[in-house]
This record gives C-alpha cells, structure tokens and sequence, in this order.
C-alpha cells in the first residue's frame, strides 16, 4: 500500500505536470505574456464539466455540485476572456440546455439562458446523465459483485440481442446535434467545443477496489463509454463543431490506479471529488486537452 506521504507527493508532481503543459498551451494561444482575449466564454453541462466535490464549491443552485477548480474555471483563469459564465450543473442531460433542471434545493435555469451574443467560445459536456451514469454504476456494482467472474452487469443491459445502453446512445445523438443551432442562434460568433469523458476503468483485465467490476463487465463498461464519446465526437462533426478527447491523454490514469496518479476517483474517494469523478488532477488534464484544440480565440 502506498504511504500517504508517497501518494501527496505523486499528487504534486502530477499536478505540476499537468499545469505545466497548460502553461505552454496559454503562451502559445496569447503570446509570451497572457493578454485577455476578446469575447466571453460559457461553459454548458453535467457533473463531469462542474466538478462535484472538488474544492471550493461555488455558484449557485447548491445542488449543482459546480467547483471554482472544475476545467471551465481552469480554462477561464488560463485564456482570459473578457468574462465568463460557469451554468454546468451535475444531474444535467441534453434537455437541461434548453429546460430548467430541478435539483435538490431548487432549480437551475436553462443552460442556453447563459448565451449572448458576446459570447465566443462555449465548451460543453453533455450526455453520461441521458444514457443513465448513475443507473449504470450502481447497478454494475451491484450485479458484478454478486459475480465477480461473470457479466452479470452486460446480461442486465444486453438481453436478447438488444442493449439498452446502445439504444440510449443512439437516442441522444439527435436531441445533441439540434443543440448547435440554438446555440448559434444564441450566440453566432462562438466556436463550440464538445469536452468528451474521461477514461474511467482500466483497458482490460479485473476491477480493484475502487472499481470492484469483473473482467468482462470492465470490458462492457468501457464499449460503453467509448460508444459515448463516439457519438459526441460524431455530432460534433456532424455540427461543424470540435471535438475534444479526454479519454486518450487519461487512459493511464483510471480508478484503479494509486492516489496522484488517478484521475478519477472510485467508490470511495482518495481525494476530493464524487465517487466515479474527475479529481482535481482529472480536471486540470480537461483543461490542458481544451488549450490543447488551439481554437481559444
């Protein structure tokens, strides 16, 4: 086991890492010296955009979970837009852009309310909640462990030739592509960004103890997930829009890998974040993976 000692002192070098590479994106973007861009940034979408349980908790509804560390404010603080507006809200789905959310203390406004016609760059993260994320891993945990050599979760989802998490993908892909016409409705000048998701298990192989999936169910999980980030990556196209992979630069870095080098957290957290969760590390590589698309205004 590692020693805590061990594991802040990773956390660190990772942390400096990571940041380092977002400096050289900001000096290649705004020059030697960061000058602050023209226009204002809006940053749209779920739990994975907000940062729940990352310190230090800002913005409002309170049920939102949004974090003054998540990857928009880390973008903002890096790019320097004339001004920003931070409208993501855990438990969000596609339609949340367009129809108040209600949470556990209130409401959230539609998300496309934030969008002027000052606004030049929008970065969105969008879709885990349509096909069910919290759904999927509760009951994955569950059915996994109950056989741990099995697919007890895929035999759940996938049964009789018909998987329902696909069918939930496929569903969510046009209600994600009429999203950037309102956009463009709304705000004609912005160069739209679509932030994909993390790698959250391991490639291949059994679970661990944050993430006590079987083998096969890892595997499941993972077409899952990357059949997500396809379709975004599809409708991004599809719009004229960009895509943006964080799942690439975070594949060595899941759930099941030592505190300060994971950057995303399991069923019990090592480091503030939601259970299943970006980090503060897994947002600082959010934010480099965003300078790194080089279309910051």
């Amino acid at each position: 086991m590692m020693s805590p000692l061990r594991g802040r002192r990773l956390a660190v070098a990772a942390g400096v890492a990571i940041l380092t590479v977002i400096g050289a994106f900001v000096v290649r973007v705004g020059g030697a010296a960061p000058v602050r861009s023209a226009g204002e940034y809006v940053a749209l979408g779920d739990s994975y955009a907000a940062g729940p349980g990352i310190p230090v908790a800002a913005g409002v509804p309170i049920g939102c979970g949004r974090s003054s560390q998540d990857y928009p404010s880390l973008v903002f603080a890096g790019a320097h837009f004339s001004s920003f507006r931070d409208v993501s809200c855990g438990g969000a789905t596609i339609t949340n852009l367009t129809e108040s959310q209600r949470t556990r203390v209130g409401g959230n406004p539609p998300q496309l309310n934030a969008l002027t016609g000052e606004v030049s760059l929008v970065t969105l993260t969008i879709g885990g909640n349509d096909i069910g994320f919290n759904l999927i891993v509760s009951t994955c945990l569950a059915r996994s462990r109950s056989q741990p050599t099995g697919a007890a979760c895929q035999a759940y989802f996938a049964q009789n030739g018909h998987d329902v998490l696909a069918q939930r993908i496929a569903s969510a892909a046009p209600k994600l592509l009429a999203v950037p016409r309102q956009v463009n409705q709304r705000a004609p000048q912005a160069k739209v960004l679509v932030v994909g998701y993390p790698a959250i298990l391991p490639a291949s192989g059994g679970g661990c103890s944050e993430a006590p999936f079987s083998a096969e169910d890892i595997s499941y999980l993972n077409q899952v997930f990357r059949s997500l980030n396809a379709m975004l990556e599809a409708q991004a196209d599809a719009a004229g829009d960009h895509y943006v992979d964080t799942a690439t630069s975070s594949a060595g870095h899941n759930q099941c890998r030592a505190p300060g080098i994971r950057w995303v957290e399991g069923v019990a957290p090592d480091s503030p974040a939601a259970p299943f969760h970006p980090n503060a590390l897994g947002m600082h590589n959010s934010a480099a993976q965003v300078f790194g698309a080089r279309l910051l205004p």
